[in-house]
């Protein structure tokens, strides 16, 4: 399978003028032949601004690479991708590393922290990788709101899981990002708490989070929850509570 993405004309025609993020036609094909895989199919979706949106569904349901090509860590085979109004298949390497740097926030299971690092020094890394000066003051609320203030000086071992995760979340906001991914994120940790950190990025900071998630109850914090099967968007709930969700994936695997 080519590397090269196709788009249809009519598909940009198709794109909400006001999504964070959106995509038309999105597809993503991995490998040929026996071993052919269609991990999306023809997905059309829009991530509201100023809202958090969870992304679920069955394991290999395509869940991740919904993300992963939204954010465009991962190339579509074909359709369109756009961060507001920008379509990001048109970007040339470095132009996207610029979005993605300028306009984006990532926080992953794994929390991705550099171990040799204070938890000042990952929560700025972002910033100082970009040549930029550090915003103080805003490093300073943000690591107040979250419970941060005398452990920046600790490294990821000195601190616990959620203190790792909240510095995880704490990096992905010092850039002031508009628009925050999210892939698993509360890993094996107490989802209520790790999603409530998400919640006030929308609620006090008005950005917006786009979150995959196997937890019920993480999910019930969003204001719309996106339901995947085989590669395709099957459903769609708003402002739903842990139960619904949980009844919405089983009815998915069932």
């Amino acid at each position: 399978m080519s590397d090269t993405v196709t788009t249809d004309p009519t598909d940009r025609q198709r794109v909400p003028a006001d999504a964070a993020a959106s995509a038309v036609g999105l597809t993503k094909v991995y490998g040929e032949g026996n071993t052919r895989v269609v991990a999306l199919d023809r997905v059309d979706v829009e991530f509201e601004a100023r809202r958090l949106t969870a992304i679920m569904g069955p394991s290999g349901s395509g869940k991740s690479t919904l993300l992963h090509c939204m954010a465009g860590l991962d190339r579509p085979t074909e359709g369109v991708v756009l961060i507001g109004r920008t379509e990001i298949g048109s970007l040339k390497d470095r132009e996207l590393t610029l979005l993605r740097r300028r306009r984006m926030g990532f926080v992953f299971q794994s929390f991705n922290l550099v171990p040799t690092l204070t938890a000042r020094e990952n929560i700025l890394l972002p910033i100082l990788l970009g040549g930029e000066s550090p915003d103080e003051r805003w490093l300073a609320s943000i690591s107040d709101t979250f419970g941060l203030g005398d452990r920046l000086h600790h490294r990821p071992s000195e601190l616990s899981g959620g203190q790792q995760q909240r510095v995880a979340v704490a990096r992905a906001l010092m850039s002031r990002p508009a628009l925050i991914f999210a892939d698993e994120p509360t890993g094996n940790l107490d989802s209520a708490s790790g999603t409530e950190v998400l919640r006030r990025a929308v609620d006090e900071w008005e950005q917006t989070v786009v979150m995959v998630t196997h937890d019920p109850r993480a999910a019930s914090y969003a204001d719309v929850v996106v339901f995947l099967r085989d590669g395709a968007i099957v459903d769609r709930l708003v402002d739903s509570s842990a139960d619904a969700v949980l009844d919405a994936l089983r009815g998915l695997e069932a």
